[in-house]
């Protein structure tokens, strides 16, 4: 037996089986690269779904936390520390903002959010107690908790976790109309539209030109919050900071995770004005790791690269090449081919591979055996998103093992 096949072994023997990883035990990792116990080495082309946006062993992330490693790691929010102030006030200008209320995980950030939004409607805008309603859009991913599961249309994510938590409402993505008449049937009562400006999970769906836009005028004409769901597609990942950059829009929540503790630690925060997050008195939300000194001090530095706006500008450039190349295997209409349709943006990509040549997990397998390391999702669909850090040369040998894959 390989290292390999003992270390799935034990893991298999022991753990919850809430996943299906790809078969490769990873021992060590840098840049775009990782190594696995048997010494072959990969090319990562997920990042961690985003988190690794800045590359496995980034040294300024790692020198921050190895210094606050050597100060103190952890107060819970019972006391101050040194770090959480300029924490929060750097990810709200970042985010042009003006308060932040800080979690760890990107599922704690969404109930975050929910509770936010609820709270300021019964506080600010006046709905009766208990009928708050939010509206999201079909094919959502925005967490695995009781109440994010009870608004999915994924039944691996839904079945078997009931009773559901009733007050939302959900919509077909990308269609302004059905938004419309959601928040018109809410009326009143709506107090959210919460949204991935890009649906990761689904596919890296992105919607109509306009939408986001339209998404935007519709909320504000009815007093209802924009909350926007950047955990994958923000820090970045699309070519610009946040994703709903690319329609001009700037929403009234901010949802923040993955790539904003840079692959160190897990660091999530919902980020807004005075008027929604000052809702809060305290005792009524909050963590006892949210915001603490090592997440704060991994996170200003992420914050500080992005600034910078060099991993902006590289996922955009690299992206436009990727979206290129990957065009290219498109076939025609009627045509065989490997690829039936890429979608995504910055560098970022869905593509749907042909079901005749194979399932996602399969394509992402034979990938594996050549050194690529993707992930499937629905069906036929794979993921690529690979850590900004990476060069044009080895985004182009990832493309030709994925050619050589579709050749068969």
């Amino acid at each position: 037996m390989t290292s390999t096949e003992r270390a799935i072994a034990a893991a298999e023997a022991r753990s919850a089986h809430n996943y299906h990883p790809l078969p490769v035990v990873v021992a060590s990792a840098e840049g775009a690269w990782m190594t696995d116990v048997e010494g072959k080495r990969y090319l990562d082309m997920l990042a961690g779904y985003s988190a690794l946006n800045f590359g496995h062993g980034n040294r300024r992330l790692i020198d921050a936390a190895k210094a606050q490693l050597e100060r103190v790691t952890l107060t819970s929010r019972a006391f101050h520390h040194d770090r959480f102030a300029a924490f929060c006030t750097e990810l709200a200008e970042l985010c042009g903002m003006e308060m932040v209320l800080p979690m760890n995980t990107g599922a704690e950030a969404v109930e975050t959010a929910v509770k936010t939004a609820r709270k300021w409607g019964y506080r600010i805008k006046g709905v009766p107690d208990g009928r708050a309603k939010i509206i999201v859009a079909d094919n959502n991913f925005h967490g695995r908790t009781t109440t994010i599961v009870s608004f999915s249309t994924d039944p691996e994510a839904r079945a078997d976790f009931g009773p559901y938590t009733p007050g939302f409402e959900i919509v077909p993505y990308g269609d302004l109309a059905a938004m419309e008449a959601a928040l018109d049937a809410a009326g009143d009562d709506a107090v959210a539209v919460l949204l991935e400006p890009i649906q990761g999970e689904a596919g890296v769906l992105v919607p109509p030109a306009g939408y986001l836009a339209g998404v935007r005028e519709l909320t504000r004409a009815r007093n209802v919050l924009f909350i926007a769901d950047e955990i994958q597609s923000g820090l970045g990942r699309t070519g610009r900071t946040f994703a709903c950059e690319h329609e001009g829009v700037v929403p009234d929540v901010y949802v923040l995770g993955k790539a904003l503790g840079g692959g160190v630690v897990p660091v999530s925060a919902v980020v807004s004005s005075h008027e929604v997050l000052g809702v809060y008195r305290p005792g009524e939300h909050g963590s006892t790791f949210g915001g603490n000194p090592l997440a704060c001090a991994v996170a200003l530095e992420v914050i500080a690269i992005l600034r910078s706006g060099e991993y902006q500008q590289r996922a955009a450039e690299l992206g436009e090449h990727l979206h290129g190349e990957l065009g290219l295997l498109v076939a025609g209409p009627g045509q065989p081919g490997g690829v039936r349709a890429v979608r995504g943006r910055g560098l970022w990509a869905g593509v749907d591979i042909d079901p005749a040549l194979g399932t996602g997990r399969q394509i992402s397998e034979k990938l594996m055996d050549r050194g690529v390391l993707v992930k499937d999702t629905h069906g036929s669909t794979i993921r690529i998103a690979p850590p900004l850090v990476i060069s044009k040369e080895d985004l182009d040998w990832g493309l030709d093992q994925l050619r050589a894959v579709l050749a068969g």
